[in-house]
């Protein structure tokens, strides 16, 4: 591999060196744990790397508060995000998406922003935001912002809404419905071994129960079953209204359905195309059928 490197120090280093780049041939990383495997087997010609690692901003770095909502900068490592109280007490499917994601060793460097403009269609992190309806914010060499909802990020296999010139900031999680009682909220990663594997299906939901026992808001995605990570629209809103701990078999085994109905998987080295469906109805299936987490 045969590249040139920047690496800035600020945001607005970060902004003046897109500016300076902006007419060519460049990638942005900061973990590089995707990266560099991407280019050690596609290696490209007059290739600037603008490595964001040592970047000191706090909001692009970590995890915060902001209005009731959770911000999260790019920057921030799937590390901090499982040891981050207000995301395991809040949005667990997130915290268990990082907890899953590869090794400690690569959770200490992996990014989130990293995870989510990488565009794979096995995504972790991608999926439990998808579930999570997060918020992306995105800057441009320009310094001009501009915001956009996660479900409409991506357009197609390894491709997103970003342009050349443009860096995701930080996103944000809207705080849980302040007439949610309870919530169900995981992430479930089926995979041919135990660790650091790419998933074969993955599934994160966030569920909101209110005191009575309907269910108020919902959210659902999967990964590894289309070219990008799916969010079920139809399944998810299937759910509305209806009773947690009345649902029968006949609504569980309709609302599984709904959410293949997004699945168009392939066959390949670890999994068939029938294989993934069938994990994926069997899965979506489980939620409903397990207790109520407070």
């Amino acid at each position: 591999m045969n590249f040139n490197i920047e690496i800035p120090h600020s945001i607005d280093e970060l902004v003046l060196t897109l500016n300076k780049f902006k007419n060519k041939n460049y990638r942005i990383g900061a973990g590089c744990t995707d990266l560099l495997m991407e280019l050690k087997n596609n290696s490209a010609s007059n290739l600037t790397i603008i490595n964001i690692s040592q970047v000191d901003d706090f909001n692009f770095n970590n995890v915060k508060l902001s209005n009731g909502n959770v911000d999260i900068g790019a920057n921030t490592t799937a590390f901090k995000i499982c040891e981050n109280e207000n995301i395991l007490e809040n949005y667990k499917t997130l915290h268990e998406a990082a907890l899953n994601l590869a090794s400690a060793q690569i959770r200490q460097v992996a990014t989130i922003g990293g995870n989510i403009c990488t565009a794979s269609p096995s995504g972790d992190l991608i999926c439990a935001l998808m579930a999570l309806k997060a918020q992306l914010y995105i800057k441009n060499s320009l310094g001009e912002n501009r915001e956009i909802s996660i479900l409409d990020f991506y357009k197609g296999v390894r491709k997103t809404d970003l342009k050349h010139g443009e860096f995701l900031s930080h996103l944000s999680l809207n705080s849980n419905n302040k007439n949610a009682f309870k919530t169900k909220s995981g992430f479930i990663k089926i995979g041919t071994r135990k660790s650091m594997e790419c998933s074969v299906v993955s599934l994160a939901y966030h569920i909101q129960i209110d005191k009575k026992g309907n269910i108020i808001e919902t959210g659902l995605a999967f990964g590894a079953s289309a070219p990008i990570v799916k969010y079920a629209t139809r399944a998810c809103d299937f759910l509305i209204g209806k009773k947690i701990d009345s649902l029968s078999k006949t609504e569980i085994d309709t609302f599984a359905k709904l959410v293949v109905e997004y699945a168009s998987p392939i066959d390949d080295i670890r999994a068939t195309a029938w294989y993934r469906k069938q994990v994926l109805f069997n899965i979506s299936k489980s939620i409903l059928e397990k207790n109520i987490e407070k």
